[in-house]
């Protein structure tokens, strides 16, 4: 009927044409579930109120494996991302909790773009990927996630990527265990 609001399994077929999905006429009863059993200990974990940012307490440390810290320098380190957006996704971190580019000396700018170059090469050889998108999101409206103390992402791309799964699912498939590809690249950045 003309002017009425569409049945939910209207609206399915209509977003199954669009998106080329296979049409499920009643999509929430068959909805697949994908299982990530490690995430509840982080969900469930007390989140104490911090004076320091994380990045401080992991650069204070002294575990880096269960850090996943993969290389150490003077001024900065290099450690994965936890939640990464891709298998490989690493972040180069100055040991001074610095919120901007000009908090920090030029000798720490300096060695904080030469980690990320060691870090992308070691990348290269051990994973393999096509690119690379490497960046600083700088205060919370450009994305910070930790805003007080500046990073730099590198994260390794590969040719066809993008995909379902984070594009409609808003869910990331990481190939490797963190543990594992930690141990390759701390290798790879010992050995170059």
């Amino acid at each position: 009927m003309l002017g009425s609001n569409p049945q939910p399994n209207q609206i399915s077929i209509a977003v199954a044409d669009r998106f080329d999905i296979p049409c499920r006429l009643h999509y929430a009863l068959d909805m697949e579930s994908l299982h990530a059993p490690w995430r509840i200990e982080y969900i469930l974990a007390p989140k104490p109120e911090l004076t320091e940012s994380l990045f401080t307490r992991i650069a204070q440390s002294g575990d880096d494996v269960a850090n996943y810290v993969i290389a150490r320098e003077r001024t900065c380190y290099a450690l994965l991302n936890t939640y990464p957006y891709t298998g490989g996704h690493l972040m180069v971190v100055p040991y001074k909790q610095a919120a901007g580019l000009d908090d920090l000396l030029d000798d720490e700018l300096t060695e904080l773009m030469k980690l990320t170059r060691r870090c992308q090469n070691a990348l290269t050889r051990v994973m393999k990927p096509d690119g690379f998108n490497i960046g600083m999101n700088l205060g919370k409206v450009a994305g910070a996630g930790i805003v007080g103390h500046l990073h730099i992402h590198i994260v390794p791309r590969w040719q066809g990527d993008t995909n379902f799964m984070p594009v409609l699912a808003s869910t990331v498939v990481v190939p490797e265990a963190l543990s594992e590809l930690a141990a390759k690249l701390r290798a790879a950045l010992t050995h170059p």
